[in-house]
């Protein structure tokens, strides 16, 4: 059964008690003051772009204006830093233990995540995933403009088309497949999963949660600081 089984799992709020994105753009900003003011122009303009163009307020919201004028190796290097870091010890045990157990049964675990494909692969290295799929562009070189333009984006329902690639290549049953995600974003693809597993599950995603019968976890980290 092992053979046609994977486990896809969400990042920030499932498997991480944090927000990745957000520390690497506080690292870069600490690391190069200058960024904090220009960051926050480039992202307010891409923001309003993306919203005349017509993409709804939760895509609009997440364009990469934050990362503009950065590199990719530089953000390779840093995203590294702080997955060691500031987020390892932000993983919760029951996300850990979930993992192993999916590893136990011989099942392939899969990161599938709308964070930066640079920290995405290095949260991905500490989880021991099998694969990891971020957003960014397929050959990542030079500078960052802002721009999502010609990349890979696991956003919304963005994240099925990744799925369902993954899983036809590996030659998985999506019916014996695990989806773990903590917001309505996620539902999109675990709803083409077997098994769907809500995490720390509020609001409307918990409503839909309880609507669709999905089995349901807290998992957070004990006193920890938002």
């Amino acid at each position: 059964m092992g053979g046609v089984v994977a486990a896809y799992y969400d990042l920030d709020g499932t498997l991480l008690d944090a927000s990745s994105e957000k520390a690497l753009t506080a690292a870069l900003s600490k690391k190069r003051p200058w960024r904090i003011p220009y960051g926050a122009i480039a992202w307010s303009l891409g923001f309003a772009s993306n919203v005349l163009r017509g993409r709804a307020v939760y895509d609009a919201a997440r364009n990469r204006g934050h990362f503009s004028l950065s590199s990719w190796k530089v953000l390779e290097k840093l995203a590294k830093e702080v997955a060691q870091k500031k987020l390892a010890h932000r993983i919760t045990q029951e996300a850990r233990d979930s993992i192993q157990w999916h590893k136990d049964q011989g099942h392939r675990v899969v990161l599938v995540t709308a964070t930066i494909a640079p920290m995405a692969e290095a949260m991905g290295e500490i989880l021991g995933m099998d694969a990891v799929y971020g957003c960014g562009p397929e050959h990542r070189k030079g500078i960052l403009s802002g721009s999502e333009r010609g990349w890979s984006v696991p956003r919304r329902k963005g994240k099925i088309a990744i799925v369902e690639s993954d899983a036809s290549t590996n030659g998985h049953d999506l019916e014996q497949c695990y989806g773990y995600g903590n917001t309505m974003a996620d539902s999109w693809f675990m709803r083409i999963t077997g098994h769907p597993v809500a995490i720390n599950s509020k609001g409307s995603f918990r409503e839909f949660a309880i609507e669709k019968d999905w089995k349901m976890h807290d998992w957070k980290m004990q006193h920890s600081k938002r």
